[in-house]
């Protein structure tokens, strides 16, 4: 009697205060692709947890095109969110969610109660405008049932643009100078500066300076490549007499016809210019291209340069009455020079997704680039992540949860962005010449750090993620490692490494896995993966400070780059972690099951940094003189509170199994006390038995032997 009274208590509460029952109920969204392959199967996660028997009752089911139920393997997965069906056949599907499958379904109503989805037999083409529409209009129906604007808007970026063979790292086998830092032997990074030993070719501001270096002792401009006025140089390759200069610049939209209005919006661009270098004094531009969308990333393998773009189309426009063109755009000298939308059989949507993001990847080969066939192929699904291997390219996106009304109710209460729970979604590629050819994908459970998070090795894909967020104390972070076979499904994993921390840097090589953690001390793992089926944690150390890069030396010993950090008291409160100096750590791997930090460096104080703690490519090796070097800008002070600036350059250490010892010491002050990005050092290289330092305005070289100023040339 008494149950029953409080329901009859309820009815009449709702009955009286109807309305406001409706302000506080707590809308439950779904998020799902449009597109799933079949072999991979189809999922849909919600903001509310379900009922552990929703399926079971069929509150929860599956129809086809005529509106039949179809008979399906469908699981709920251990979040209590997400469901997934394994395996279903091609064809026209609908979910159908009935309120009673949601938890708490007397205070909660569905955004949505039919989700459409397609299943396909391989990833398709796009063949006409009113597919791509249906796509992005579905994206958002999800948008406003959500209530998260822009939930879907994916876009990567390169500023987290980062396992492979040891002997890769430098990069300087056999050479007479200085190649980039790349993460796989054979496949070559795009950088600031490139050299083929007698000239170096730098990005200066918004030109790309050619320098003779043949005399060290009197270095000259060669010659100045300027660009149009909106167009800024990032990145070059150099190839077999061929420089690639990548670029971003802003272009007006054309008009349905064609035309460009100089008042219409501007949209970014991905260019990349070609010259013909074979006499370096006189470069000739032989081709010039671009695509719409911010560089994602960029390899060059055996003269065949891919990169990757991301941009996300103005869909909005879809719901005015003059649709306007949501497709990607390009352009191609060799065809005439106007921006034009890619054509619909470019264009796929990616399994699994539910971005409004493309990521167009371009390929050519540069053997020939005024001849060879571009190769533009865009795919919807953001890419954020970019690892390759000379047979494969992987890019990976977000795939974020969805947010229940409570924790948007606990987002809009606090001061700061909280952000969301992400998965992450991997997309895999096979690479045959310039053609770019969709392999398969997969989701993982949390989120990658960099680049070298991943790794590909005997046809295994191996990945390190952190889940959560290390300051959620109501769930702690836990950091995983999983492999993946060649269809990139699941075949062994090691989970919930280092409760409360996250992963700081990562490292595949061969058949083992080094990985640093970090929230008051740094735990470097070593994990054997030899067997991809029961991969297993070998060692552990725990070490102040962390590592935010891991750089291989031999079999046996690791260089990790980072910070040193202490424990500072706090009056009333738990002591605060503090960062201090850089810290260079020598770490002797011989006995994996007892890593050891064999010696340590630290430069400066609170405040000193240097780009390799977030760019690889920084760093400086000579492998026959066991140098390594790194541009910094050093600080000094007794707590992070107050730091001085001391100076700012260059330093090397020679570094062998035996310690680390300092080398040579360039730095300089400015004359102001205050850091002059100017003249900061952004790479180290060497030619023959001279070393060189390049910043934005100047180029620098040195004896290799002791170090000495030979001379300074100006690019101002």
């Amino acid at each position: 009697m008494k149950k029953r009274g409080v329901w009859l208590l309820a009815a009449a509460l709702i009955a009286i205060f109807g309305v406001a029952f409706a302000v506080i109920s707590d809308k439950v969204s779904v998020s799902a692709s449009a597109i799933a392959l079949a072999e991979q199967g189809w999922s849909a996660s919600f903001s509310s947890e379900l009922h552990p028997a929703a399926i079971e009752k069929g509150d929860l089911y599956i129809t086809d095109a005529n509106g039949n139920r179809v008979d399906v393997e469908m699981v709920l997965l251990e979040n209590g969110k997400t469901i997934n069906i394994p395996r279903i056949p091609a064809g026209d599907y609908k979910l159908h969610i009935k309120e009673s499958a949601v938890k708490g379904g007397f205070l909660k109503s569905l955004s949505a109660s039919e989700v459409s989805f397609a299943v396909q037999e391989e990833l398709k083409k796009l063949s006409n405008a009113e597919e791509l529409e249906a796509y992005f209009k579905q994206l958002m129906v999800l948008e406003k049932s959500s209530g998260q604007p822009g939930l879907f808007t994916n876009e990567g970026s390169v500023a987290t643009e980062e396992a492979a063979d040891s002997s890769s790292a430098g990069g300087n086998g056999g050479e007479n100078h200085s190649t980039t830092n790349n993460q796989v032997e054979g496949v070559d990074e795009a950088d600031l500066v490139k050299t083929d030993g007698s000239f170096v070719y730098a990005i200066s501001e918004a030109k790309v300076v050619i320098t003779d270096v043949r005399n060290p002792d009197a270095m000259a401009v060669a010659k100045e490549l300027a660009f149009q006025e909106n167009m800024y140089p990032q990145q070059l390759f150099l190839s077999n007499g061929v420089l690639v200069v990548l670029g971003s610049e802003y272009s007006a939209m054309p008009l349905a016809g064609g035309d460009i209005l100089e008042f219409r919006p501007q949209t970014a661009l991905t260019t990349v210019h070609i010259y013909n270098i074979e006499n370096p004094e006189n470069p000739e531009l032989i081709r010039e291209f671009g695509t719409e969308g911010n560089l994602n990333g960029a390899r060059l393998t055996d003269s065949l340069l891919y990169y990757v773009t991301n941009v996300t189309p103005d869909y909005r426009v879809l719901e005015e009455p003059d649709n306007g063109e949501i497709r990607p755009h390009m352009y191609d000298s060799k065809n005439g020079e106007k921006l034009q939308p890619l054509p619909y059989e470019s264009l796929a949507i990616l399994p699994g997704t539910t971005s409004a993001s493309y990521s167009i990847i371009t390929a050519i080969d540069l053997a020939d680039p005024e001849a060879s066939e571009l190769v533009m192929e865009g795919y919807l699904g953001g890419s954020e992540q970019l690892y390759m291997t000379k047979e494969h390219l992987y890019i990976t996106a977000s795939a974020y949860m969805p947010i229940s009304e409570e924790e948007k109710d606990e987002e809009l209460d606090m001061s700061i962005w909280l952000p969301q729970q992400a998965n992450t979604k991997i997309f895999k590629f096979a690479l045959d010449d310039a053609a770019v050819r969709y392999l398969a994908s997969t989701e993982i459970t949390g989120s990658l750090l960099n680049q070298f998070s991943m790794d590909e090795f005997d046809g295994y894909f191996r990945a390190v993620t952190t889940e959560g967020f290390a300051w959620d104390e109501a769930a702690p972070s836990k950091n995983h490692l999983f492999i993946l076979d060649d269809k990139l499904k699941q075949v062994g994993s090691v989970q919930d490494l280092a409760p409360g921390e996250r992963i700081y840097s990562a490292r595949f090589i061969e058949d083992k896995a080094y990985m640093v953690t970090f929230k008051e001390t740094d735990p470097l793992f070593v994990i054997d993966v030899s067997a991809p089926s029961s991969p297993e944690v070998l060692g552990e150390l725990k070490i102040p400070g962390f590592s935010n890069y891991l750089h291989p030396m031999g079999e046996d010993h690791l260089i990790g780059f980072g910070y040193d950090t202490k424990l500072e008291p706090v009056k009333g409160g738990e002591p605060r972690v503090v960062t201090g100096g850089m810290k260079i750590s020598l770490f002797d791997i011989t006995d994996f099951s007892n890593p050891i930090e064999k010696d340590t460096e630290i430069i400066g104080g609170a405040g000193t940094y240097s780009t390799l703690q977030y760019d690889h490519k920084a760093l400086f090796t000579h492998a026959d003189k066991n140098f390594y070097g790194f541009p910094v800008s050093v600080f000094s002070g007794t707590d992070s509170d107050y730091v001085k600036f001391e100076g700012a350059g260059a330093m090397i250490y020679t570094i062998t199994p035996e310690g680390i010892e300092e080398t040579a010491n360039l730095l300089a002050k400015t004359e102001s006390g205050i850091e002059n990005w100017e003249t900061s050092v952004q790479r180290l290289l060497y030619i023959g038995d001279s070393l060189y330092t390049v910043s934005p305005t100047e180029l620098k070289s040195y004896s290799l032997e002791n170090f000495s100023l030979k001379h300074t040339l100006s690019y101002r």
